[in-house]
């Protein structure tokens, strides 16, 4: 069974038993959050789609671990113009290992 959620303004197809990292979630490492914004669930052949979301559908996680992305650089130039601007980005993220699907 596996379903797509919405979290953080993104969407994920997650499956039972699956670690993502999603955009950063206020939550305590150890705790249980449950996603209710569940676009799609699908089992086999059987697909459940929402307008927009499929109702009474619930996604269970556990927060495993808080953290920050890799670097990323951004590097502008005006060639012939002497202008360089060097910028850096970490993006905070939340990894939670997906507990169960009910739909």
């Amino acid at each position: 069974m596996y379903a797509v959620v919405k979290t953080g303004g993104k969407q994920y197809r997650v499956v039972a038993g699956e670690k993502i990292k999603v955009e950063q979630i206020p939550a305590d490492v150890g705790a249980e959050i449950t996603l209710d914004q569940v676009l799609m669930v699908g089992e086999g052949e059987s697909v459940k789609i929402g307008a927009p979301l499929v109702a009474g559908a619930k996604v269970l996680a556990k927060v495993v671990a808080h953290g920050r992305h890799p670097k990323v650089n951004i590097f502008k130039m005006r060639r012939r113009k002497h202008y360089q601007k060097h910028q850096g980005h970490r993006q905070n993220f939340t990894e939670i290992e997906i507990a169960g699907i009910s739909a």
